[in-house]
């Protein structure tokens, strides 16, 4: 039985025997214990901190006493001085083991620490980003044994760090030397090393040690805004988030309008392209300012998108992806350099990683979600729905999961809306309408205050009230239904059909108006039948492939939905059943998951054995194609009702009944005029 030092890891709880004089860095990584260190251990980076404990451990079978660790040491005073070391704490390459200890490694100090993904999940994101920095000492040149500088930052690397295989390109072999010198053969590398890839490549090199950071973007690109997060590599913190309109939307609303596009002008893509690297090129420079973080800092990106979007943003013309069998050129997961995608306000080195897409119309964005929400691991029969321009729907349980996407438009984004605006301060996001009085009150983006609130005014007055954002759009015609100022088909009432002069005639339909401030020289915010059949047709489009995808199963309900996109945290599960959006189910089975296919791409960014599982999981994934289901369109059609023509939706009647209203009667305000003013328009 050994007479050496016992040393517990607390919260591992992994144990070993180790000499007296051995550092607790050395014997972390002896024993596999998750001990952060980027200087290998010379007291320069701090990252290796532990929390010393003392005193009686009956559950460790240990007691701990003082002087269990060596004396406190210059280099620790030094460190505490300059930088601040919190009460209690050591840095675990200094301290030596000097009898039975039980070290506590706090989060912050562990390599593959886990960060919390979202307050809507307990689901946490275990760190282990594919880049990372590493302090090395190289090896003084020495005519006698020649050798490039480069050689000898390898054999660095792999005596003090054991990573083999280690390549640098052009950019890093013309900062070597230069970094090599002034930091007195001290440097700190970036290095990439994707999960079970046999080569590391060097992305940057600076003298010393480097403590400016390093960062990634986790990227969003969706038909209508394109959605960034900044986050550290190091913590897997989100420094900053920020969106953008994707440029292309001038081309064609749409996915299919784009691919027209290209077919009837050569050399269309090329344009869209060149639109859509640009505007990132633009977000990338916005994000890191508003940190103030060194955009050349940012040493890799993981982009999300559909097929369409993939394919422009590679440089690949989209037109197969427009016809049957709609082929992809590639499925797979992709690692890129930046500057091939001409990215250049990221590191010049710096890698791109796409998720791998599921089908020809379901893509990248969905294996996201499925990544993010992991239907695949679900006990209940869950759909997700990821509302965007072209929705992501997911169903399925651990025993089988299917996707699809349904080509909503970009009503839910605000777009094709008469006052329509991305979310952004001043933007109506939620309204309520007295069913009594029929007047509206609501809250704009930028404020708690609803306008009927004391200080509302004073409270938005530097935003304005500006118009209506997706949120509020949806709100808008489910409390207009719940109001008895819309019927089932969709016709907005007059005035006197509804008893309110807030609908007021324009043509031959009728608007319903929210706010008007044009004697304030302010906009006038109105839903018209318009905004109304836009919504329909996203509505009944959302509604009809989560259909479809039940057919498959030979279901007719499920135990669970889960709203997902850039704004399904602001839809209540009430107004999304009221308009029927989503199949019926219990209310507080409707839950929301933000935006999910961005916390996927974030996902992996912070972990690269993330990337292999979902490239896995993407390929046991269902796919159902709707544009060849013959039942999609039976469904449409049924969906264009609010909530549905047909479905009883149960659980929506026993908390409320809807008005029973008809206003097709009218000769000016039918249902078949109400759409051939809409066709027309």
């Amino acid at each position: 039985m050994t007479n050496d030092p016992l040393v517990i890891f607390t919260p591992s709880g992994k144990r070993g025997h180790f000499a007296v004089g051995t550092p607790i860095l050395t014997a972390a990584r002896q024993l596999g214990v998750d001990l952060d260190s980027v200087c290998g251990g010379r007291g320069i980076c701090s990252k290796c901190q532990i929390a010393p404990s003392y005193g009686d451990f009956p559950k460790h079978g240990v007691t701990v006493r003082e002087g269990a660790l060596s004396e406190w040491n210059a280099v620790e005073d030094r460190y505490k001085r300059v930088r601040g070391l919190k009460e209690g704490r050591r840095l675990g390459c200094q301290a030596t083991v000097q009898g039975d200890i039980v070290v506590d490694v706090p989060p912050e100090s562990q390599v593959h620490r886990q960060v919390v993904r979202k307050a809507a999940s307990a689901r946490p994101i275990t760190m282990d980003p594919a880049t990372r920095l590493v302090l090395i000492e190289v090896q003084e040149p020495d005519m006698h044994e020649p050798s490039g500088d480069l050689e000898r930052v390898q054999a660095a690397l792999r005596d003090q760090w054991q990573i083999d295989n280690v390549t640098a390109g052009l950019p890093i072999l013309r900062k070597l030397q230069p970094a090599l010198r002034k930091g007195k053969w001290q440097i700190s590398l970036a290095l990439h090393q994707p999960a079970n890839c046999k080569t590391t490549q060097i992305l940057d090199v600076w003298p010393g040690l480097h403590e400016g950071g390093l960062y990634g973007m986790a990227i969003d690109l969706g038909s209508t805004t394109i959605a960034a997060h900044l986050c550290d590599l190091a913590t897997g913190a989100v420094l900053a988030s920020s969106g953008i309109m994707n440029p292309q939307i001038r081309f064609g609303e749409d996915l299919m309008s784009r691919v027209s596009y290209v077919m009837m002008n050569p050399g269309g893509d090329v344009e869209m392209t060149r639109v859509v690297r640009d505007a990132i090129n633009a977000l990338a420079i916005e994000i890191a300012a508003e940190v103030a973080v060194d955009p050349t800092l940012i040493v890799e990106s993981v982009i999300v998108c559909n097929p369409v979007m993939h394919h422009l943003l590679l440089g690949i013309d989209p037109v197969e992806l427009g016809q049957a069998p709609f082929a992809l050129a590639t499925s797979g997961s992709l690692t890129l350099d930046a500057r091939d995608l001409d990215f250049t306000a990221l590191n010049v080195s710096a890698r791109v990683y796409l998720l791998p897409c599921i089908a020809g119309h379901v893509g990248a964005d969905a294996a996201a979600v499925a990544l993010s929400e992991e239907p695949d691991k679900s006990d209940d029969l869950v759909l997700i729905v990821d509302v965007g321009t072209n929705a992501e729907i997911l169903l399925g349980d651990k025993t089988r999961v299917l996707a699809c996407s349904s080509p909503t438009g970009p009503a839910f984004e605000g777009a094709q809306i008469s006052a329509g605006q991305r979310a952004a301060p001043g933007a109506i996001e939620r309204i309520e309408i007295d069913p009594a009085t029929k007047t509206p009150r609501f809250r704009v983006i930028g404020s708690d205050l609803w306008s009927d609130d004391p200080g509302f005014a004073e409270a938005t007055a530097s935003s304005g009230i500006t118009g209506i954002c997706g949120s509020g759009i949806i709100e808008a015609v489910a409390e207009m239904r719940m109001a008895g100022l819309l019927d089932p088909s969709g016709l907005i009432g007059s005035a006197e059909q509804t008893g309110t002069d807030r609908c007021e005639p324009t043509g031959r339909t009728h608007a319903y108006l929210i706010h008007d401030a044009t004697d304030q020289g302010g906009p006038r915010i109105t839903v018209t039948q318009g905004d109304i059949r836009a919504i329909q047709l996203a509505k009944s489009a959302l509604y009809a492939g989560a259909r479809l995808l039940m057919d498959q199963l030979n279901v007719d309900k499920v135990d669970r939905v889960v709203l997902a996109g850039a704004f399904g945290a602001h839809i209540s599960p009430k107004h999304a059943m009221v308009l029927g959006m989503i199949p019926d189910a219990p209310l507080d089975k409707v839950s929301s998951a933000g935006n999910a296919a961005g916390h996927g791409a974030r996902i992996a960014l912070c972990n690269r054995g993330a990337r292999e599982r979902i490239e896995v999981t993407v390929g046991h994934i269902h796919k159902v194609e709707t544009a060849v289901e013959p039942r999609f369109q039976e469904h449409f059609v049924a969906a264009n009702a609010i909530p549905h023509a047909t479905a009883p939706f149960p659980e929506l009647a026993a908390i409320m009944t809807l008005p029973v209203v008809n206003f097709g009667a009218s000769g000016n305000t039918g249902e078949d005029g109400g759409r051939r003013r809409r066709r027309r328009g």
